[in-house]
């Protein structure tokens, strides 16, 4: 009788398959795309234990099962009143991501065709609303890399830890190189002298400790640091409460390479002690301009 089972399902190209790969890794009975008739047939033998030990099963769920995809919810009712208890985890991604990632593979869409991907993403998401709204965890997957996707799966389905279903990403940016585009909080630090000027510094970045000793040893930047951990701690529950799985902090100074680096490093620091939610940290043009300079 297994003691485990998940559906695991979500948007087309947020990581379902590598989702399943984990599993599969970890001991789960994967099944992908199984028609849905098929279904409670499966999940029944196993957990008679008809078909061999099964100890954990997993799933896969998502809009290739057509116009049948609407009876899955009758099927995870029965299950329910049969008292089999099941899991489902749902991947997700912005629809930014989902587009840039098609394109870079060259696949279409399931429900585009030759149309558009844009327009195929949106029937998408209308047709998984059902499961997204009963899922149990939510892994928006914008920014994760596949390693820290595994270790948050493995994590909920290997360990039985605390699912932490809001991802923090604490990212440094240069003003030079845009605005990132993904950002949800967005932070000016160019108010505080620029360590580019002292030679001795330029070289080194955010992550070194002379640069950091330098700009933390402004009155203004501990002062900032100060406010602006106590307001995102003051957001974060209610962002939860909110249902949001995807928060990209945005810390940025002229290049991106010792300032907002400094600064982004200490909000981490403070911040990642947590069992509320997950935190990552991310410097996106910190070599930047070391690179334009060897061009």
């Amino acid at each position: 009788m297994p003691t485990r089972l998940a559906i695991v399902t979500g948007m087309s190209g947020a990581g379902k398959s590598t989702a399943l790969r984990v599993l599969e890794d970890a001991g789960y009975f994967c099944v992908d795309n199984l028609p849905i008739p098929l279904i409670e047939k499966l999940v029944t033998l196993a957990f008679s234990g008809g078909s061999g030990k099964m100890d954990r099963v997993a799933l896969g769920v998502d809009i290739r099962s057509g116009e049948a995809l609407p009876e899955l919810q009758e099927v995870l009712e029965r299950l329910g009143m049969s008292g089999i208890s099941y899991e489902i985890l749902f991947l997700d991604a912005g629809d930014d991501i989902l587009i840039k990632r098609y394109k870079e593979t060259r696949r279409l869409h399931p429900l585009s065709g030759t149309g558009r991907v844009e327009s195929g993403i949106a029937r998408e998401r209308q047709a998984l609303a059902f499961l997204k709204k009963q899922a149990d965890y939510i892994i928006d997957t914008s920014q994760l890399l596949t390693r820290e996707l595994k270790q948050e799966l493995e994590n909920i389905f290997v360990r039985d830890g605390h699912f932490k279903n809001l991802m923090i990403t604490v990212l440094s940016f240069g003003f030079k190189y845009g605005i990132p585009a993904d950002a949800d909080l967005v932070f000016d630090v160019r108010f505080l002298p620029n360590p580019y000027y002292i030679e001795r510094l330029r070289p080194l970045s955010g992550r070194d400790d002379p640069v950091r000793e330098y700009v933390m040893g402004f009155e203004a930047a501990g002062v900032f640091e100060e406010k602006l951990t106590d307001m995102i701690r003051f957001l974060i529950p209610n962002y939860i409460e909110e249902g949001k799985n995807q928060l990209v902090i945005a810390i940025g100074c002229t290049g991106g390479r010792h300032r907002s680096v400094a600064l982004a490093e200490e909000l981490y620091r403070r911040l990642k002690n947590s069992d509320e939610y997950g935190i990552r940290i991310e410097h996106r043009d910190i070599d930047k301009d070391a690179v334009r300079k060897r061009m």
